[in-house]
C-alpha cells in the first residue's frame, strides 16, 4: 500500500492540480488528500474510484500492482477518441490515393501531411 499515496500524488501532479483542487472535486478536505498522499490515511473504496474514473487509469495502476497506467486488459477508448482514430484512417487513405505507390516519398512526409490534415478539420 505504500505505492498508493505515491501514485495519487503523481496523478495529481500530472494533470497540474493542488491538493485543494481534487479536495474540492471529492468533497473532501484538502488535509484528507495530503493523508492519502502520504500514506497516514486509507482512502475509501469510492474515492479511489473516483481517482481512477477522472484520471482514466485502473485500480490496478493506482494499488501499485502494475505501472501501466491502463492495466494489461485496459482497452478503452472514450467516443471521442474512436472517431478521430477513424477519421485519421479516412485521411491516410486518401493521402495514400494522391501518391504514386511507385514514388520514393518519405513514409513521415505522408504522416505530417495526415497530421495536418487532421487538425485542420472540425
Amino acid at each position: 500500500m505504500a505505492k498508493l499515496g505515491g501514485r495519487l500524488r503523481s496523478l495529481r501532479e500530472g494533470a497540474k492540480l493542488l491538493q485543494k483542487d481534487i479536495a474540492a472535486k471529492l468533497g473532501t478536505t484538502q488535509a484528507s488528500v495530503n493523508r492519502y498522499e502520504n500514506n497516514q490515511g486509507t482512502p475509501p473504496t469510492d474515492t479511489l474510484v473516483w481517482y481512477a474514473d477522472y484520471f482514466d487509469v485502473s485500480l490496478d495502476y493506482i494499488y501499485g500492482r502494475t505501472d501501466n497506467p491502463r492495466g494489461k486488459l485496459y482497452d478503452y477508448k472514450p467516443e471521442v477518441l474512436r472517431e478521430v482514430s477513424e477519421r485519421n484512417e479516412e485521411i491516410r487513405q486518401f493521402v495514400d490515393m494522391c501518391f504514386d505507390p511507385n514514388s520514393s516519398i518519405n513514409p513521415r512526409l505522408k504522416d505530417v501531411l495526415v497530421q495536418m490534415l487532421s487538425e485542420g478539420r472540425p
